[in-house]
């Protein structure tokens, strides 16, 4: 909608507020309503807005309003950690400050599985990928909603395998909820990508023919960004270093992609969505750490920022959340320790410890409308 329709909407809300013209919410045209308003409304806002009427209920239960809410929201009320920490999931507004959040909610695992068998692998539009322990069983899930779907197939695709596999989540053009799965069993690795839409698995046939990929590097799981999904690729143990690859989501081909250069022998990254632009944060310089913040333009990769040398290094085995519009950052190791980057301070103040999320096991989602399963409404 354009600003004048806007604009429009504002006036007749207020004159209706002061009683100068005896008209009702329906003058506006539900178009108005559902696109300039209810639009902007958080996911649960959204919920309740469900109750007014049947014509509501029936424009915000589909997929496409769900798509559209999804890329209008403000992630920075949005988002959520979740804990599994037993059968009730604890969920925590984001808010990093020393003393925690001071309220959670809890909600019910909706699947069968034992909570101490379930790992979060990767969230994208408030859609978590979560593996079975136990099993190997991939579920994409929206916590939100508690709608989830199991993609494992009987003919063992979607068997994840913990420090072998990689997996990422990404949305196409049509825009059908997908998830890549590479798989690595005996030093051969296949490449699979699960569609919502068609319910269904299929292989990407050239993957094995890249001889870099062979042996046992380490794969980052795949970060969204601009029709490509983004994966990390650690191969020092064939002295390949670190190397990044790009997997286009419409083409389905993956890409060798540039790295930022060090004179450092060591060196990892971890990559993060910032404003819808690629930023990797890097961490060189055995035994003195230097973390350093880039951002990719085009082919090639911009210094923006560098953390002072805080020990140990905070950045080595941890996933990093974009939080805030302020240059903010989440930092959560693999043991559940948790730290504050703050890119708008100086020296010491930038980095500062969140005492109330040490320990905790669990992944950062926005809270959003997307269902994982193509044809729900």
């Amino acid at each position: 909608m354009s600003t004048n329709n806007l604009q429009s909407c504002k006036r007749k809300m207020f004159l209706h507020g002061h009683g100068r013209q005896s008209s009702s919410i329906d003058d506006l045209g539900l178009d108005i309503l559902v696109y300039e308003i209810l639009i902007r409304l958080p996911a649960k806002g959204v919920g309740r807005s469900k109750c007014v009427c049947k014509e509501w209920l029936s424009v915000l239960s589909t997929r496409h309003f769900a798509m559209m809410h999804c890329r209008h929201i403000s992630t920075s009320y949005n988002q959520k950690f979740i804990a599994i920490d037993s059968r009730l999931c604890s969920v925590f507004p984001l808010s990093c400050e020393d003393s925690g959040p001071l309220l959670n909610s809890r909600i019910l695992l909706p699947f069968e599985a034992p909570w101490n068998k379930v790992n979060i692998l990767t969230s994208f539009e408030g859609l978590l990928c979560v593996c079975f322990r136990n099993t190997g069983k991939l579920v994409i899930w929206n916590p939100l909603t508690r709608a989830f779907k199991e993609v494992s197939s009987s003919n063992s695709h979607g068997l994840y395998k913990p420090k072998s596999d990689a997996i990422g989540l990404y949305v196409d053009k049509t825009d059908d909820y997908k998830l890549l799965h590479i798989k690595r069993r005996r030093g051969r690795m296949w490449v699979h990508v699960y569609s919502s839409m068609f319910d269904s698995w299929h292989k990407i046939t050239f993957a094995n023919k890249l001889r870099c990929w062979r042996g046992k590097p380490i794969w980052s799981n795949g970060t969204f960004c601009k029709g490509v999904l983004y994966f990390l690729v650690n191969c020092f143990i064939e002295n390949k270093g670190v190397m990044l690859f790009g997997f286009d989501v419409e083409s389905e081909r993956f890409r060798l992609k540039t790295f930022p250069r060090f004179p450092h022998a060591y060196y990892d990254g971890n990559l993060v969505v910032v404003h819808k632009e690629l930023h990797m944060f890097v961490t060189h310089g055995l035994p003195n750490w230097t973390v350093d913040l880039w951002r990719m333009e085009g082919e090639s990769w911009v210094k923006l920022w560098v953390l002072p040398r805080i020990q140990p290094p905070i950045i080595l085995s941890c996933s990093i959340t974009h939080i805030t519009s302020t240059g903010r950052f989440l930092v959560v190791s693999n043991d559940g320790v948790a730290n504050e980057i703050d890119t708008t301070k100086k020296g010491v103040d930038c980095f500062l410890p969140l005492v109330w999320f040490h320990g905790l096991q669990g992944a950062i989602y926005t809270e959003t409308l997307s269902s994982p399963d193509f044809y729900f409404d």
